[in-house]
């Protein structure tokens, strides 16, 4: 496989974009592509066999643009498409946010209660809940759905008096739980990080970010397969509608500037 061959990833839309800054961050010599299907976003609302024809869509088209890698940076394809995905992309290796997020709590010292918030379809999946048990059956966990974030991230009202607000409402749940890690279960909470470590600095909980997670994951597994790119740092976006729109939330999400959104159908 080519080292230069780029590191594909998607989300339903935009909130992937979180993993990509991490990846860049990380890996700053690979070359990225990211679809983001907004055209037919919110994924949580639709029945499984509908976004598993979604998701399959989009690796055949990163597939056909030679990615080395694909990076699942949404938890409800994760939770509900992440092997045939893998059965479809057949030696590219596939790593996705639920497992990296799951890996990166259960590797901190004290793990006997791990708390998890999520969009209301990511909670309601127990998607989080199924990863953690696989490791260890006797862990107990406490989640909660913190639906108000997304459309709050959107918006860019990450760090107001609203949005510390309702952080506070929502993590108030686990006020006498004793937590030892909070794992953020959307692509979209990275962007409340600081305000939630307001909220929990009294109390020593590490949080989860499961975009550094994949992230690290992404160098180790592309290390260990030999395919580290050793000069590069290309950055292609697609998405299935409104190009124009995003772009503007997108270089919210990153930081930076994007030259150049594209928009293509599947």
């Amino acid at each position: 496989m080519n080292k230069e061959a780029p590191i594909g990833i998607f989300d339903s839309g935009i909130g992937g974009l979180t993993v990509v800054k991490e990846v860049r961050r990380a890996l700053p010599n690979e070359n990225i592509i990211y679809f983001g299907d907004t055209a037919r976003v919110p994924y949580g609302i639709k029945s499984e066999k509908v976004v598993r024809n979604y998701a399959l869509q989009i690796t055949n088209f990163l597939m056909q643009r030679n990615v080395k890698m694909i990076l699942i940076a949404c938890n409800t394809v994760s939770a509900s498409a992440r092997d045939e995905i893998q059965e479809a992309a057949g030696d590219i290796p596939v790593l996705d946010v639920i497992s990296a997020g799951t890996k990166a709590a259960m590797a901190w010292p004290e793990h006997d209660h791990i708390g998890v918030i999520g969009t209301l379809a990511t909670i309601g999946s127990e998607a989080y809940n199924r990863a953690i048990r696989e490791y260890n059956g006797g862990v107990k966990i406490t989640s909660k759905a913190c639906p108000m974030l997304v459309p709050l991230a959107e918006e860019g009202w990450t760090d107001n008096d609203i949005a510390r607000q309702i952080v506070h409402r929502y993590l108030a749940s686990f006020e006498d739980q004793n937590i030892d890690s909070l794992i953020l279960g959307c692509t979209h909470y990275p962007l409340f990080k600081e305000t939630i470590q307001q909220e929990l600095y009294r109390r020593k909980i590490r949080i989860v970010d499961s975009g550094e997670s994949i992230a690290k994951m992404a160098r180790e597994e592309l290390a260990r397969r030999q395919l580290l790119n050793p000069s590069g740092g290309t950055f292609e976006c697609y998405v299935s509608d409104r190009p124009q729109r995003f772009q503007e939330l997108a270089e919210r999400f990153l930081g930076t500037e994007i030259p150049n959104v594209q928009i293509i159908q599947l």
